[in-house]
């Protein structure tokens, strides 16, 4: 509990034990005014500061304002009437702050659960200088600086481990909760708790730069793109509070000058300003003004933990009215890990072969390249290759030895005009030419994720209506790949261009209410991720243009985790629906009722009490998103 909360709590036990003995004091006149007043200024002076200034900044229609309003009316009409009667301006007041209380311990509750679902800031770092070991802000390490990480400790900037072996513990970026094995050569980033092992890492990147600054600015930023339902809500306050106003002069005011002069009968002008006040109170919209941002934060903070990255809660509503989705094969579906599985038709030694496409492609770094550098198993000598020229979508031109080597699929051989042989293996096949002859091809397997089968069918459970995938590579892969995986319809052989206007296409033929959106590995993907409703980014850990590019992060390569995310934000949406519905209908029950004469200030602020309670509690389910 924050120290403005407890101060809060003790001015409610003050105000009410004072409420409670003037009751049993018999005390009248000036005497009891002055002990009633002193009560409720005791619990009302900070909302009649704000109605102040509400007034004075020409804001006034705000719940500062209807709740000094009515609670001075009330106190007004006491006086006026001579009754004595301070109780219930005073009792208004004070089950109003109660409500306020709540509301604010909620919300900070809230706040810190966040906090400490995504507690990946490092308080410091241990850099290497001279020879000694520094404990420094995280700030003051440069690229290139050595830093240490021992058991226990938080890792504070990406980098490359270069002595030691460990399990870090990634469950605050990725929401897994097996370790992850990490020695020396590996790449590791910030926000990972070091749980064996001393570590000593080189970094890669400043602390302003790393992962856990990224994650940590995109979570915090979140709250500042707001959806559709919050612009609404804000909307509907700012032509809401001055309509009931005008409603509340109209009860005050109408109703009496018609009975009195249409109908000859008294006016009774105390009874319908007591229910005019009353209205006011009624009113206070603060059970959706508060309920509807605090459900997307609390939606937003309950996917951070499983390792879903939202940037804003417009992206979260884009998100559960998602009906296609669209997937880039390699690196989502697959684990874009390509192993070279044969040599065919070589026209000298397989060794030799496959030794000029490995140099060929030393310069690129798409997984194809890798796996050719890979299967070649000796280090590249960069001083035998030039002349390099990648042709998009193609392969690569280089010069090895002096010799003109091309490397690439059937398009480029074709661009070339040269003769090439077929391959009727499954798989990605690699031309190789040289000196304008062709000189065989290479035959490359991606392997697919073992849950990506799972991950499609329960995208379908989910209420997506179709998946697509879309693929550079050949069409006999690609389709096997998607009848593997019960994908609805696949497109091969595209360039990144392509897969642009394929998704363009798929937008302009699917209904405006229906969604679609774009999982891609965030690197290579990005025009499409922009392109897309919603763009969601997979096995982004540390992936600048992943964060940059996607409105969705998922922090590890899961694709069971797009259909988590999809089932988190309608469960969110949902929650906020239901709040919107519950807090509007009450409202006007209670205003209509109020209206009538069947509902006293009492029965008027413990429903709305009750109702904002009743919505922030529910507005909470939204954090609770495990066992989804």
């Amino acid at each position: 509990m924050s120290r403005r909360q407890k101060k809060m709590l003790i001015r409610i036990i003050i105000a009410a034990v004072l409420l409670i003995s003037l009751n049993f004091i018999p005390v009248d006149g000036w005497l009891r005014f002055v002990l009633y007043m002193a009560a409720y200024l005791v619990i009302g002076y900070d909302i009649l500061i704000k109605a102040g200034k509400g007034i004075k900044n020409r804001q006034i229609f705000d719940e500062s304002f209807l709740m000094a309003i009515a609670t001075i009316g009330a106190i007004g009409l006491a006086i006026y009437d001579k009754s004595g009667d301070y109780t219930e301006a005073i009792a208004v007041m004070l089950f109003y702050q109660i409500g306020e209380w709540f509301q604010s311990y909620a919300v900070g509750k809230s706040r810190r659960n966040i906090s400490e679902l995504m507690d990946i800031r490092p308080d410091y770092a241990n850099l290497v200088r001279d020879g000694a070991i520094e404990r420094v802000d995280p700030d003051e390490v440069e690229i290139g600086g050595t830093i240490v990480v021992n058991p226990g400790e938080k890792v504070p900037i990406d980098g490359v481990i270069i002595e030691g072996t460990s399990s870090l513990n990634t469950s605050a970026l990725t929401g897994e909760s097996l370790p992850r094995d990490a020695k020396a050569g590996d790449e590791i980033i910030s926000g990972c708790i070091n749980m064996s092992g001393v570590l000593k890492i080189k970094t890669t990147k400043e602390f302003g730069e790393s992962t856990v600054s990224k994650i940590l600015d995109l979570v915090e930023n979140a709250s500042s793109r707001k959806s559709r339902s919050e612009n609404f809500i804000s909307k509907f306050a700012r032509v809401y509070t001055p309509a009931v106003c005008a409603g509340a002069v109209l009860l005050a005011v109408v109703p009496p000058i018609v009975r009195l002069f249409a109908i000859g009968i008294q006016a009774d002008w105390e009874i319908w300003i007591y229910r005019a006040l009353t209205f006011l109170v009624a009113s206070c919209p603060c059970a959706l003004v508060i309920s509807i941002p605090l459900s997307f934060f609390a939606g937003i903070g309950g996917a951070s933990k499983e390792g879903v990255l939202v940037k804003g809660s417009n992206y979260l509503e884009t998100l559960s009215q998602t009906k296609i989705v669209v997937f880039d094969k390699t690196g989502t579906l697959t684990r874009g890990v390509f192993e070279v599985n044969g040599i065919h038709h070589s026209q000298m030694e397989n060794e030799k072969l496959l030794e000029y496409a490995a140099l060929a492609e030393s310069a690129s770094s798409h997984p194809i390249s890798r796996s050719l550098q890979r299967a070649y198993g000796k280090e590249i000598d960069r001083d035998r290759v030039d002349d390099i020229h990648e042709i998009s979508g193609n392969g690569v031109m280089a010069r090895v030895d002096g010799v003109q080597i091309a490397v690439g699929n059937d398009k480029l051989m074709t661009l070339l005009g040269i003769e090439y042989i077929p391959c009727h293996s499954v798989g990605t096949i690699i031309h190789i030419a040289i000196d304008g002859k062709y000189a065989g091809h290479i035959v490359i397997s991606d392997i697919v994720k073992p849950q990506s089968k799972e991950a499609v069918a329960a995208l379908k459970n989910a209420g997506i209506q179709k998946t697509v995938m879309l693929t550079g590579d050949t069409a006999s892969v690609a389709e096997k790949v998607a009848g593997e995986l019960g994908i609805d319809l696949v497109y091969s052989q595209l360039l990144p261009v392509d897969k642009v206007e394929k998704v363009e296409e798929l937008i302009r033929s699917k209904t405006d209410k229906a969604k679609l959106a774009f999982v891609g590995d965030g690197i290579n993907d990005a025009p499409v991720l922009s392109r897309a409703d919603i763009g969601i980014a997979m096995g982004a850990m540390g992936s600048d243009a992943a964060i940059e590019a996607a409105d969705v992060v998922l922090m590890d390569d899961d694709p069971m985790k797009i259909s988590k995310a999809i089932k988190i934000s309608k469960k969110c949406l949902g929650i906020v629906y239901q709040n919107i519905v519950f807090a509007i209908g009450i409202k006007l029950i209670c205003l209509l009722l109020v209206a009538m004469g069947l509902a006293g200030m009492w029965l008027a602020i413990f429903a709305d009490v009750g109702v904002m309670i009743i919505a922030v509690l529910n507005a909470i389910r939204a954090l609770f998103v495990k066992k989804i």
